[in-house]
């Protein structure tokens, strides 16, 4: 990412939280944070002076000086150490609930319209770059900030220390004599300054190699999921060595970046730490001729040692936060990725439009896929109510995109689909979705546990299904669809539809694990439980026809058929 876009990503990832419902009590928050530094920064100058007259007191023999005057270092520090735990605390508050905000966007921005679908192909590991990413920017952020406003304060203040303590440098030139003020202060000024430009020439392949990191740990990880979630099916292929072999390289990618990583943050900490020992000495290299001059004593020698080490600091911020900076730039990449893919996903709209019928009724409808091969061509039908519809055709003819159109999840169609008002529509995969958790869950999906109907109401379908040996099992929790077989969970899915009571059942082979007879089963039983319900289906079986009033046969070029059955 060049500079300017990850400026301009950082600051639209930054002012969101700021410029949120939530603004006035995060500034707040932020405020006494910043002032608890401030205080710290304060604190550091009074026990600079300190310094300088505990030495002179050493060196003078002034006994009767000790004790008071390590009472005062005594109370300066307590203070110190309560105002930087507080602001420690304080600023991990800070990022607890700025962290909620920005994951409770994304969690909303992803699931909204779909998104987490659109972005299957577009964003890899979105999990992770909103449980970690996310934490990870805010902490960084803040470290950043709250450590750069320090650190200017402390160059603020004990520039000015320096300033005077380190009195005036002179030297002939041509006959000329130069006078230099404060030339301990320029001089610390020019050696950061200098720093800051090779650290960056140094390390500024480390925002790279941060960025791929944690993109190849995020697919290592993922590939060890797959397998956790395909268990039974790799067991049955004995498929371990085939993963074992993906295990292999994609740790072997994690691996080997993280090799250039360390070569390259091996070269940026000789580089930073050389940097920070030379800075140990130049103090007293360039005090050393007032102080044998004794034009300062040892308190003054140790005051601008401590005074040139602060200044120092501030000054070598970016040198020392350089790795900070660049995790922080590759977060930032992954994170404004992530928001651009969704906000482009969200801007891929299908051109259907959405009517209201008494029934359900298709007018021209024009299927393609992204590659402008067009599966479907004008399509137009009607279909009254309490009737069904199975649609068939050869595999990749596009019937299960027919579906995803009528679902609104397919980008790439053009339309009309008229529904009556506020009918209730539910579609049915060939695998059914059982979330984690207790049976009962798995059962009303999508419905909230809170909003679940009486055990009695749950247990009859149960029956309905022909799933007894769950009856007594709704509280268990467990993860059903490890438990539960393909075709009991296909019959789960039609107690779900039982259920729910939906004007309209849109079925994606959702029968292709039952046998022939308790498929007939499942129809029969929709028509008993819901005379008034509409059915449309995907299959392949001869069986299926006998069940419904029309097919729909797909060639997979556009065209298609519309015959009555059953006549």
């Amino acid at each position: 990412m060049e500079t300017k876009k990850l400026f301009r990503g950082c600051w639209s990832l930054f002012k969101g939280y700021w410029s949120s419902e939530e603004k006035w009590k995060a500034r707040g928050l932020l405020a006494i944070v910043i002032a608890m530094n401030f205080a710290m920064v304060y604190l550091l100058v009074q026990l600079n002076e300190w310094y300088q007259i505990f030495w002179d007191a050493l060196q003078n023999y002034e006994e009767e000086s000790f004790w008071p005057l390590i009472g005062r270092f005594s109370a300066l520090a307590f203070i110190y150490i309560i105002i930087a735990v507080y602001a420690v605390y304080l600023r991990q508050m800070l990022q607890i609930k700025w962290r909620t905000w920005m994951t409770n966007n994304y969690l909303r921005a992803w699931m909204d319209g779909q998104t987490y679908y659109r972005l299957q192909d577009a964003t890899d590991n979105p999990d992770q770059r909103i449980s970690e990413d996310i934490g990870q920017f805010v902490t960084l952020s803040l470290t950043l900030l709250i450590g750069f406003l320090k650190q200017l304060t402390t160059l603020a203040a004990f520039g000015v220390v320096l300033w005077n303590l380190s009195g005036s440098f002179s030297f002939t030139v041509g006959g000329v004599e130069i006078v230099i003020a404060g030339y301990m202060f320029w001089f610390s000024l020019i050696y950061s300054g200098i720093g800051t430009v090779i650290a960056h020439k140094v390390g500024r392949k480390l925002i790279g190699l941060n960025f791929d990191q944690q993109k190849f740990e995020a697919d290592f990880r993922f590939s060890m999921m797959r397998v956790r979630e395909n268990s039974e099916s790799i067991a049955f292929y004995r498929g371990e060595p085939a993963e074992r072999e993906v295990f292999d390289l994609k740790f072997s990618s994690v691996i080997k970046n993280y090799w250039q990583l360390m070569r390259k943050t091996k070269h940026l900490n000789f580089y930073v730490n050389g940097y920070a020992q030379l800075a140990v000495l130049v103090p007293y290299i360039m005090a050393y001729p007032r102080y044998f001059a004794k034009e300062i004593q040892l308190g003054g020698l140790m005051q601008i040692s401590s005074a040139f080490g602060r200044v120092q600091d501030a000054l070598s911020f970016f040198v020392d936060s350089y790795d900070t900076l660049a995790s922080l730039a590759a977060v930032v990449n992954r994170l404004y990725g992530f928001t651009e893919h969704m906000d482009e996903a969200k801007k891929v709209q299908s051109k259907v439009t959405h009517a209201t019928a008494p029934e359900l009724k298709i007018s021209a409808l024009n299927v393609s896929l992204p590659t402008g091969r067009e599966l479907l061509k004008k399509l137009s039908l009607e279909l009254q109510n309490a009737k069904s519809l199975l649609v068939t055709g050869a595999s990749g003819c596009g019937k299960s995109t027919l579906l995803r159109t009528l679902a609104g999840l397919w980008a790439h169609a053009s339309g009309e689909i008229s529904l009556p008002q506020s009918a209730r529509v539910m579609f049915l995969p060939q695998k059914p979705y059982l979330p984690l958790g207790t049976l009962r869950r798995a059962l009303i999906y999508p419905s909230a546990e809170k909003d679940s109907p009486p055990d009695d109401k749950l247990k009859k379908i149960l029956q309905l299904v022909d799933l007894p040996a769950l009856v007594d099992k709704l509280d268990e929790a467990d993860d059903w669809s490890r438990i539960l077989s393909l075709g009991e969970q296909q019959r789960l899915a039609f107690a779900r539809v039982l259920l729910s009571a939906p004007d309209y059942i849109f079925l994606d082979e959702a029968t292709s694990a039952l046998d022939e007879p308790r498929e007939i089963e499942m129809y029969k039983l929709l028509r008993e439980e819901l005379p008034k319900l509409t059915v449309v289906s995907v299959g392949h079986r001869s069986t299926l026809f006998s069940l419904h009033d029309t097919e729909l046969n797909l060639d997979g070029t556009g065209g298609y058929k519309l015959r009555e059955l059953n006549l």
